[in-house]
């Protein structure tokens, strides 16, 4: 049965990808309950259809920061995004600025900085951790900025890695991963060339460029876990705050008294976010956790969200809960991996039709009048 195109896309991408790449997009952590929630209650949230509204024109277009938008949407940074097609990261910010939405760019992107902004006409927006090598960091930030990114989003939710038991079965991690990595390429050839051939190098291009030498997939999770810095606080922000003159988003928001302290901290925005699930499972969906962050933070500054989001019905419900965008992930993920950056457009094409259709049932004319009065309240 077909559910969404982003249903047929995941099923696409898990016959093309060797497993290990697979399960690393698909998979949470822990048992993975929250990863599964964040799909469940976004499609639980019941909408008010509403008929005879003149509905004969639509404006699905917004600004953000100052960027004009063709739609609400933007794709969320995504590590390794240049391991699930040939130079993953350029495809995909291609689709992404050809339809008007910007593209953030991972700081464990396998494409760097310098060779994902040339590539597209848009500013492109840049997501930093917080990490142990402050000089790594430094160096991050001063690239994006030369490089013209407009936005910065800093992931606050990372301080360790989740228990993503998924990678340990599938070969991205654990013992003889690199041969079972290897095994896994060669018995998906189209993967193996177009990618595991032709899509060379395979390292972190952000960090080789700092590191002077390449850091491959075989350093990743090591490497992670080792510069992740449990001690973050706010204050260890400041100096970035200070140092980057754009917009600054905070990504990785649960908890409504940590957006007011995002308020506090004079953060931009908030991107309301579980990490896809693949941190704490257990937390709040980001569709559950979102109504109650808006009513603490709505105009103060602007409000992004993700995790959980595969269709623009799905678009539509988070801006009614109280975002004011939303970030792609996995749905984007699944598309690259199966068509390239024809599939990441392709996709972004079926959203906008599919919020189209949303908003005139709804009454909606415009993303301004999407609002939590298009919700059936509780009964």
């Amino acid at each position: 049965m077909i559910i969404s195109a982003s249903t047929d896309y995941r099923a696409a991408a898990q016959r093309k990808l060797p497993p290990f790449l697979f399960h690393y997009a698909d998979g949470g952590a822990y048992a993975e309950h929250t990863l599964r929630r964040n799909v469940a209650d976004l499609s639980d949230i019941e909408l008010r259809q509403r008929v005879l509204k003149n509905m004969s024109e639509l404006d699905l277009s917004t600004e953000l920061f100052g960027e004009k938008m063709s739609m609400p949407v933007g794709l969320a940074p995504v590590g390794l995004t240049g391991m699930f097609a040939r130079r993953g990261e350029v495809q995909a910010a291609k689709a992404a600025a050809a339809k008007g939405l910007p593209f953030t760019l991972s700081t464990v992107s396998v494409c760097p900085i310098e060779e994902v902004a040339p590539a597209i006409d848009r500013p492109m927006w840049f997501q930093l951790y917080v990490l142990k090598d402050r000089g790594f960091m430094k160096n991050a930030l001063e690239r994006a900025k030369a490089a013209g990114c407009s936005t910065l989003v800093f992931t606050v939710d990372m301080p360790v890695p989740g228990a993503r038991y998924r990678d340990a079965h599938s070969g991205m991690s654990g013992p003889n991963a690199a041969l079972r990595r290897m095994l896994q390429a060669m018995t998906h050839p189209q993967w193996a060339w177009d990618v595991g051939l032709m899509g060379k190098p395979h390292d972190l291009g952000n960090i080789s460029a700092y590191r002077g030498n390449p850091t491959g997939l075989a350093d990743y999770i090591g490497w992670l876990g080792a510069n992740f810095d449990p001690s973050i606080s706010w204050k260890d922000l400041e100096w970035i705050r200070d140092f980057w003159d754009g917009p600054m988003v905070i990504k990785g928001i649960l908890d409504p008294e940590d957006a007011r302290d995002a308020v506090t901290f004079g953060a931009d925005g908030i991107i309301v976010s579980n990490h896809g699930g693949r941190q704490l499972d257990g937390v709040l969906s980001s569709a559950r956790a979102l109504p109650a962050i808006a009513d603490a933070v709505k105009g103060d500054l602007k409000i992004l969200a993700d995790s959980g989001i595969r269709t623009g019905l799905d678009v539509v419900r988070m801006l009614a809960l109280g975002a004011d965008t939303v970030l792609l992930g996995r749905a984007f993920l699944y598309a690259l991996a199966a068509a390239g950056g024809a599939g990441v457009s392709n996709l972004l094409d079926l959203i906008e039709k599919e919020m189209r259709v949303a908003m005139v049932l709804t009454g909606a004319k415009s993303i301004a009048e999407i609002t939590p009065d298009l919700l059936v309240k509780e009964r």
